[in-house]
């Protein structure tokens, strides 16, 4: 008898276990998103410090590039998705659902390179598009020496980098060139994706980024955290206003500044070659994408999530190489977060 009731509390024991473990398992929920790769070390931290308060919320994340996130945001094999380029009013339309632009924060592109021994070189926007329409071809072409009468360019061929996905990056760098360049405008134009003149593709900026640390005398343009992560040598651009201004904090904040002001009411917006004498020239929002209507439950946990973000999670922007979002733009923001269900 002894034995017969060991073994039947074993049992117990061992049902228990394994039922508790299963209930643990279904008391997570998880929810899985892609798309910019622009966001993706902010978000990374967001999804950890939102997990050590909800326990029982797991995010996922697949930086994927922004084309990517759109994609399948549209394809619905996503609960939301990230992109640096808003999405196209076709896209939207093809939707079946009502998808929200939501801003999460703010950040810059910039032009690295890869010329030993030159530093701190100074470039314009048209300037710069003649190299990635490969009319420059070489580092001592007069444009670029004319900018830089000190630095020992060298007379080497301008190895040029660029994404070679669909990605919102490529939106605000293309975007810039586009308003500053009426042949880049005509000949390429403004998307997540275009047609290059010249160039190697890289995939993501962690690809664009890698391709210029390892190519001597090339190229190319990332987010600003990826370029100072790979201890990349960034330009600095003349802005709207003729001041030659390097990327920070600050100058992202200076483009956005007059954002809120002219924000459309579904916040997809450019803020590229902003008016402002400390105004980065090529500063973007960057967006996650929901759904309104979703899935029972996932929407209170997105509409939570998001609450926390633009106001507790922009401490973290920062010291990660964002721009936290103007507070006038937060409180529009949390009225269409307030929709989400």
């Amino acid at each position: 008898m002894k034995k017969k009731m060991i073994r039947l509390v074993s049992s117990l024991a061992i049902a228990f276990a394994i039922f508790g473990s299963i209930s643990g398992a279904d008391a997570v929920t998880t929810l899985n998103g892609a798309g910019a790769t622009f966001p993706y070390p902010i978000y990374s931290k967001w999804f950890d410090e939102y997990n050590k308060m909800h326990p029982d919320v797991r995010i996922n994340y697949q930086s994927i590039g922004s084309g990517g996130g759109i994609r399948q945001m549209l394809q619905r094999t996503v609960d939301f998705g990230a992109t640096d380029g808003p999405m196209k009013d076709s896209d939207l339309q093809a939707s079946n659902k009502k998808i929200y632009h939501i801003p999460t924060v703010l950040g810059a592109v910039v032009p690295v390179y890869n010329v030993a021994g030159v530093k701190d070189l100074r470039i314009t926007g048209p300037v710069l598009a003649d190299i990635f329409l490969g009319k420059i071809t070489d580092w001592n072409d007069p444009a670029l020496t004319k900018l830089n009468p000190s630095a020992h360019l060298p007379s080497k061929p301008i190895t040029v980098v660029h994404r070679a996905d669909g990605s919102g990056t490529t939106f605000a760098f293309v975007d810039y060139l586009s308003k500053v360049s009426n042949e880049w405008k005509s000949k390429v134009g403004a998307a997540n994706s275009v047609k290059w003149p010249v160039g190697l593709g890289g995939k993501g900026n962690e690809g664009v980024a890698g391709f210029v640390k390892n190519i001597s005398f090339s190229i190319g343009y990332t987010e600003l955290t990826y370029a100072e992560q790979s201890d990349l040598d960034f330009m600095s651009i003349q802005n709207r206003d003729g001041y030659f201004i390097k990327a920070s904090l600050e100058t992202v904040s200076e483009a956005a500044a007059g954002a809120a002001k002219d924000m459309p009411k579904d916040y997809r917006v450019s803020i590229t070659n902003a008016p402002g004498k400390n105004s980065w020239p090529i500063s973007t929002f960057t967006w996650l994408l929901v759904f309104e209507k979703n899935n029972e439950g996932k929407g209170n946990i997105l509409r939570d999530f998001l609450k926390w973000a633009i106001n507790d999670g922009q401490k973290f922007a920062g010291e990660l190489g964002y721009a936290p979002l103007p507070t006038t733009v937060r409180a529009m923001i949390e009225k269409t977060i307030q929709r989400i269900n």
